[in-house]
């Protein structure tokens, strides 16, 4: 259960508000072996997604929800120098060697690569780990944004202007996605929730999850083309989507966005590529 986790993680989160980009990071690997997924929550999480029949593989994105937990119980450590509360998903990469099925007994690890300065705040990266009978067949690492002043930071180079893909489709957001999508994932970051929860972290309304927006995008990819096994993903969460809202699938050969309704607001940007980097893990 991740209720206690959660409640750590708010107790704790207050004596983290300053992190250093130079605090150590904890050593531990928490470790998951002979992960199944069961069909019921398989299916709700490809539904939620926008799988419009059920994959006969697992979702590009999949293993990230099975591993949760061990995130969560990374994170709610005292040696974890970001406070859980608040913490906003900036990135994710992922690769996967081949297709991967409800039948694979996974093993999964996850461990807290690096900490670094950010316009923002400090950005950790935590990279998790698949493997099937001791080889690796699914890698991904995600950076995670702690908002804080950063009043000695330099300020860095101006975004690049990225022009909008065409658009392909449009989708309604419903006001209770976040809370879907946490009973779902097990991510119930307040931010997420409820309008009163968000502002106390920030934010003028629940936004959507980082991980809901890159899987409804790739189950779109996936309806289109077709998702190859060995693949390689990169994406960056640009700007909050906020609930309700009303948002703009594009895409344009290996890129895709996910765009405001207007279509002039870039919320997520990435890249599916067929095969692997050639160091066979994430950057």
């Amino acid at each position: 259960m991740l209720a206690p986790l959660l409640l750590r993680g708010a107790i704790l989160s207050p004596l983290k508000r300053r992190p250093r980009p130079d605090a150590p990071l904890p050593g531990a690997r928490p470790t998951l072996t002979d992960v199944r997924p069961s069909p019921a929550h398989l299916d709700a999480y490809s539904r939620l997604c926008g799988y419009r029949t059920p994959p006969r593989t697992l979702p590009l994105t999949y293993p990230h929800v099975l591993s949760f937990p061990l995130a969560m119980r990374l994170m709610t450590t005292r040696t974890f120098p970001l406070p859980l509360l608040g913490l906003v998903h900036t990135s994710i990469e992922i690769t996967r060697h081949r297709a991967l099925t409800a039948a694979d007994s996974l093993e999964l690890s996850v461990h807290a690569a690096h900490l670094s300065p950010h316009r923002r705040g400090t950005e950790a990266t935590l990279v998790t780990e698949a493997r099937v009978d001791g080889t690796t067949v699914w890698t991904s690492s995600s950076t995670y944004l702690a908002r804080h002043r950063t009043a000695d930071a330099q300020p860095g180079p101006p975004p690049r202007e990225v022009a909008p893909l065409p658009a392909r489709a449009e989708w309604q957001l419903p006001p209770d996605l976040g809370r879907r999508y946490g009973a779902v994932s097990g991510d119930r970051n307040p931010i997420h929730l409820y309008p009163l929860t968000a502002r106390l972290l920030g934010f003028p309304r629940a936004i959507a999850h980082g991980m809901w927006t890159v899987a409804r995008c790739l189950a779109e990819y996936d309806t289109l083309h077709g998702t190859p096994e060995a693949a390689h993903v990169h994406a960056d969460f640009k700007a909050p989507v906020l609930l309700p809202g009303t948002v703009t699938y594009a895409a344009d050969g290996h890129a895709f966005q996910l765009l405001d309704a207007d279509g002039t607001t870039i919320h997520l940007s990435g890249t599916l590529h067929q095969g692997t980097p050639r160091s066979g893990t994430p950057r």
